[in-house]
């Protein structure tokens, strides 16, 4: 199991909102976002450890057999269907229909391994409000990462220190884990692929005490990546600008 990088800690200390004690048997929902993965799944669905609770597939209007292949694997998976386009579309519609008390957020693509769900919920047991993957920790790595995205994760983690003073080592992975009493602290808002950076610098501002876990990340094992780095890069530093100067009243925590 992943270590957890204590120096990447960051905001408030307590362990629950004031008056609210969370169990110590916390459920765990897995929100897996989906558009055509139905060759990805038995690889996803099948390294996600049997104590996880429920599994959450929103469905981008798939064309193949993602919903099918879903349930053939999982008999009891929810299927939710998105209903605008985009990951931040997806992740709001998995966060509302979510029953657990601790959220994972992971990918569909395979290139994300489901034993680490355990990492993300340790470091939440143990006190860490939200959780973020890091590939660039010691601990962590990537196959799959070009020099040009590197670069620019790079300088988005730079621009985030600098503008919010959150130090990650990692601004555009996508592996995520939060306790749902926190989640009306992020105040997702965006459709885009952007919501992962949106989420890090709102837990930062909202004071959520934040854990980095090591993630090694492999190729995607079947079809194409919708990522383009130059649109994608050009979104995340609009989010970050927008941020810097938005005034906005943070949730109660």
């Amino acid at each position: 199991m992943s270590p957890v990088n204590p120096s990447t800690r960051t905001g408030r200390m307590n362990d629950a909102p004031e008056g609210h004690r969370r169990p110590l048997a916390p459920t765990v929902s897995v929100i897996i976002p989906t558009l055509n993965e139905a060759g990805n799944l038995p690889y996803v669905i099948n390294t996600i450890p049997d104590w996880v609770t429920e599994i959450i597939i929103v469905d981008g209007r798939s064309r193949d057999d993602t919903e099918r292949v879903a349930r053939v694997l999982r008999p009891d998976v929810r299927i939710v269907e998105q209903t605008r386009r985009g990951k931040g579309a997806a992740l709001r519609a998995g966060f509302e229909a979510a029953r657990g008390d601790i959220l994972i957020v992971m990918d569909a693509d395979g290139s994300m391994d489901g034993a680490e769900i355990g990492a993300f919920r340790d470091a939440l047991m143990n006190g860490a409000d939200y959780v973020k993957g890091t590939r660039f920790a010691p601990g962590g790595g990537s196959v799959d990462i070009t020099r040009l995205r590197r670069f620019g994760d790079r300088g988005i983690c730079f621009l985030v220190w600098l503008l919010f003073g959150a130090r990650y080592t990692d601004g555009t992975y996508g592996f995520k884990g939060v306790w749902a009493d926190r989640l009306d602290a992020l105040q997702i808002d965006t459709d885009g692929f952007e919501v992962e950076l949106l989420i890090d610098i709102r837990a930062h501002r909202a004071a959520l005490r934040t854990v980095e876990v090591p993630c090694f990340e492999t190729h995607r094992i079947h079809g194409s990546s919708n990522l383009n780095a130059a649109r994608d890069g050009l979104s995340c530093f609009r989010v970050i600008v927008h941020e810097r100067f938005r005034r906005y009243r943070v949730a109660a925590i």
